[in-house]
């Protein structure tokens, strides 16, 4: 029996993508579908941050060639801190930090994109997606995305050894990203 494909993303609904290293060797490409739908602003912070259209004094900043520094095996990982690499950088589209945009999707399956925050509308830059279903995190983080190719890099990545504060052994580097 065939199977039948996933239905299509709503048209306004942007795809971007990661394409990422362990160690300095590439391991693949994961695809997400934004929420633009559900979280315009959260989406769209997100996609900037992708494609380098925002921009500092005139140079892009964003994602590329920033790091997972957190990796939880079986809870999530998490990136985007492109200003420190550590997890203690933050900065958005909108200013150092923008409110919660809705809690109406929820940390229900892997592969969810969804906002790092320390707290009340302080989301940044910094994301994670997670590696399986986490409903203790629903109505405090902001779910914005999905993944839609690529498990089996999300899984490389969760498997990679981590040290003190779950920081992996060898760079977790986002080599090249953008928007479809």
């Amino acid at each position: 029996m065939a199977s039948t494909p996933a239905p299509a993303p709503p048209a306004d609904n942007p795809i971007v993508f990661f394409d990422v290293a362990i160690g300095g060797q590439p391991i693949g490409r994961m695809k997400f579908e934004l929420f633009a739908d559900k979280c315009p602003r959260t989406a769209e912070n997100f996609r900037q941050f992708c494609t380098g259209e925002h921009r500092r004094e005139d140079l892009p900043i964003g994602y590329k060639n920033a790091t997972f520094h957190r990796i939880i095996k079986e809870f999530m990982v998490q990136g985007g801190d492109f200003l420190k690499g550590d997890g203690t950088g933050r900065t958005s589209i909108y200013g150092e930090t923008f409110e919660d945009e809705n809690f109406e999707l929820k940390h229900d399956a892997a592969g969810l994109l969804s906002m790092a925050n320390s707290g009340p509308h302080s989301n940044g830059c910094q994301f994670f997606i997670t590696c399986s279903p986490s409903p203790f995190l629903d109505g405090k983080h902001v779910v914005f995305g999905k993944l839609i190719d690529g498990l089996l890099t999300l899984r490389k990545i969760e498997n990679v050894q981590v040290g003190p504060n779950k920081r992996p052994k060898l760079p977790v580097t986002i080599t090249e990203c953008g928007e479809f």
